[in-house]
């Protein structure tokens, strides 16, 4: 990570006085907040599909429609913050997020479902670069690793705790393809009002107000965003397949058709994911990416060997460990990245590794709802989760040899 000087240069006296306090936990509360609503609707997909008489195709255009939004979103303005600021960017991202959750609550067919999920991509695009930028100033030069820790237990808290509440909210409440939306836009206003006492991270002099710009990779930090990419793309990618077919895969395997299963599941994994941040944070981030490349390795061959046996209690117990697997991979790519970032320019480097992020994560689901429906849930899950395994097997090479050249150099130094 940058030095303290740089960072007293790219953040303001208010920002840095108030980091531990409010500040940081309301910036986090955004990214948790996007990737909880992101999930919410997944257990609701099916009664849409019942109720509108919606095929399997649709609903998986549904989905799609969100992660292009999200992919527009980062592609157009995901460099926006760095030049008009962060809080005025998150806010924004915030009131976009709170508009998706009206069209949710008032939907009466498809094409609301589409333009609601097509909003709520653009918004939470916008919002999780900047608060994923934001974090970073807020903690540069006092303790950065803290700011990735914060970013990976929101996230995966903001997925569990999603997947869940919408299982809850549809088995239990009242109007359930309303009360969840409704419960989470009070949510939204309440972290958007909390966002204006946050700190503004852009110092004034490098703000020139709204500007679109694409983003981009320094060359000098394109051999650490590589080794942080692929550390994402395994992690995120079976987090989608996972909300893609758990719906499927849950109730079968827990003789069940309450949908507290699927919710359950996605705790599970979501759980597990927030707790390589809090027990490993001395290691290094390459040997993390290590780590949980071998636990993604293990986990999908534990869950493909669960589904062929029927064990209910093989498929909790390997949802648990892949979920450590995405908390140890997205930890260390979020501080690969973190650290390799130009102070002048995190917005626009948060905002590559996020696109890599939200293409791992939506376009394997999306090719996987297709193919589910002519192969089954169980088939797909085998021929996606091997290719995860591939990937991840590809990952550990440039992580270890990054691990022992930075070990080298330590030596030397």
């Amino acid at each position: 990570m940058s030095p303290a000087s740089t960072a007293a240069a790219s953040a303001g006296p208010s920002a840095r006085r108030q980091a531990s306090g409010p500040a940081f936990a309301l910036t986090a509360g955004v990214i948790g907040l996007c990737l909880a609503a992101s999930a919410v609707p997944s257990p609701l997909y099916r009664l849409y599909a019942v109720r509108w008489h919606l095929p399997t195709s649709t609903v998986t255009l549904i989905y799609a429609t969100y992660c292009l939004g999200v992919l527009a979103s980062l592609l157009v303005f995901g460099r926006v913050s760095d030049t008009w600021g962060r809080r005025p960017v998150v806010m924004t991202g915030l009131s976009g997020l709170l508009v998706a959750m009206g069209l949710f609550g008032f939907a009466s067919g498809a094409a609301w479902l589409f333009a609601a999920r097509a909003v709520q991509g653009l918004a939470t695009g916008i919002a999780i670069s900047a608060s994923g930028a934001a974090l970073l100033e807020l903690r540069q030069g006092r303790d950065p690793a803290t700011a990735s820790l914060a970013n990976v237990v929101a996230s995966a808290l903001g997925v569990g705790a999603g997947g869940l509440l919408g299982a809850v909210l549809l088995q239990f409440a009242p109007a359930p393809l309303v009360t969840p939306f409704v419960v989470l836009a009070v949510l939204v206003a309440v972290l958007l009002l909390g966002m204006t006492t946050v700190p503004e991270t852009v110092p004034r002099v490098s703000r020139s107000g709204l500007r679109i710009a694409t983003p981009g990779v320094p060359r000098q930090i394109r051999a650490p965003f590589v080794v942080a990419g692929l550390a994402i793309t395994c992690a995120w990618s079976i987090i989608g397949i996972y909300l893609g077919l758990a719906g499927t895969l849950a109730p079968a395997l827990l003789h069940t058709a309450s949908p507290l299963a699927a919710g359950l599941a996605i705790l599970a994994l979501g759980g597990a994911s927030a707790v390589p941040p809090l027990v490993a944070r001395a290691l290094p981030p390459a040997v993390q990416i290590v780590w949980g490349t071998l636990a993604l390795i293990g986990g999908i061959a534990s869950m493909a060997w669960s589904l062929s046996a029927d064990s209910a209690v093989l498929f909790v117990a390997a949802s648990v460990v892949i979920g450590i697997g995405v908390g140890f991979a997205m930890f260390g790519a979020l501080r690969t990245v973190g650290a390799a970032a130009p102070p002048d320019g995190r917005a626009r480097v948060m905002a590559a590794f996020y696109i890599v992020a939200y293409a791992a994560i939506s376009l394997p689901a999306v090719a996987a709802g297709f193919v589910a429906q002519r192969l089954g849930a169980e088939a797909t899950f085998q021929i996606f989760g091997a290719g995860i395994v591939a990937v991840s097997v590809g990952t550990l090479l440039p992580a270890l040899a990054r691990h022992r050249a930075q070990h080298r150099a330590q030596h030397r130094a």
